[in-house]
């Protein structure tokens, strides 16, 4: 019979939390096999998680997906009074993400998915401009991702062993010819995966009124298309991960399909893309405290070929990931 580990507990949490990163809705008791504890050491301490580590499972919708939906790095520059108005108030919109503060509390960033060229025009042009308290706003295109999404920032940590990993994951779908797409019968679907990434398939069944062979074999075809995915939220303070900062990386030309590569192997990076504006790439970077980020950027960003300006900001609270969590002061 399995047994309850002797690792320290955020080492324990940290290779539940890595494999649920490889498989957001693998069992307690496909977990616990692989990891050697009983099922109900991980159903505890995945309910502790819950509750005290921020953890959320949750379907996300794809950012390759859908062809018309445009991706934006928001800055947005406040008057010290109104940034965590701000904030929380982008936050509470389905179309943002990696919403923080920033620059001594006086900068909102954020990414924001808007669904056209309308849609971006009322957001940049029309809502945001006319609130109070905003100085000054800094919109930048996503252009490519080269880490994120699907890939967690736990994939690089080593918290699993490879044959454990390799136990982990799932097999991969069967591949789907069709597009990548959402359509309207399947919001219903979706929406109730964005509530609860690990639903189960009579829930989904509830959701949606379709029979359960029907809502297995659509998710199926969604998650192999590419157009979904599970993912999973929490504090990595919670497992010793103390820092989160953004990067705003400027890369020679020529430098940035290289840089960009190089940042998605590193174990500090959650995050990198590629970016329009004075800078060419943004990366978030997850490190146990300013000591770390301070090697991080001066041995590792410091000595890559091709990085010409590195701009470090510090997320001095985290409002949202993928989803918004209210400020109890």
């Amino acid at each position: 019979m399995a047994v309850e580990s002797n690792a320290p507990s955020d080492a324990l949490d940290l290779r539940i939390l890595h494999a649920l990163e490889l498989d957001a809705r693998a069992s307690f008791s496909r977990i616990a096999g692989v990891l050697g504890v009983s099922d109900q050491t991980v159903a505890r301490r995945f309910r502790r998680l819950r509750t005290e580590g921020g953890l959320r499972i949750v379907g996300v919708r794809c950012a390759t997906a859908e062809d018309s939906l445009d991706h934006w790095l928001l800055r947005v520059r406040c008057a010290p009074e109104g940034a965590l108005a701000i904030a929380q108030a982008l936050a509470k919109r389905p179309d943002t993400s990696w919403i923080g503060l920033t620059s001594g509390g006086t900068e909102v960033t954020c990414t924001a998915n808007v669904r056209g060229r309308g849609d971006a025009d009322d957001l940049l042009l029309g809502k945001l401009p006319r609130t109070p308290h905003i100085v000054d706003i800094r919109a930048h295109q996503l252009l490519h991702r080269f880490y994120g999404g699907p890939s967690g920032w736990l994939h690089k940590s080593g918290a699993l062993s490879p044959e454990e990993a390799a136990a982990l994951t799932p097999p991969p779908p069967p591949e789907h010819p069709g597009p990548a797409v959402i359509t309207a019968e399947d919001e219903p679907l979706v929406a109730a995966l964005e509530r609860d990434g690990r639903a189960t398939y009579p829930e989904l069944q509830k959701a949606t009124g379709r029979s359960e062979s029907a809502v297995k074999r659509r998710m199926a075809q969604l998650t192999a298309s590419g157009a979904l995915y599970v993912d999973v939220e929490f504090d990595s303070e919670h497992v010793g991960f103390r820092k989160a900062t953004m990067l705003c990386i400027t890369a020679a030309p020529r430098a940035l399909q290289s840089v960009g590569e190089a940042l998605a192997t590193d174990r500090e990076v959650a995050y990198a893309t590629a970016t329009t504006g004075p800078s060419n790439l943004m990366a978030v970077v997850i490190t146990r405290d300013t000591a770390h980020l301070y090697r991080y950027l001066s041995e590792r960003l410091g000595r890559l070929d091709g990085v010409e300006h590195v701009e470090s900001m510090p997320f001095l609270r985290q409002v949202k990931q993928l989803t918004y969590r209210p400020f109890r002061g």
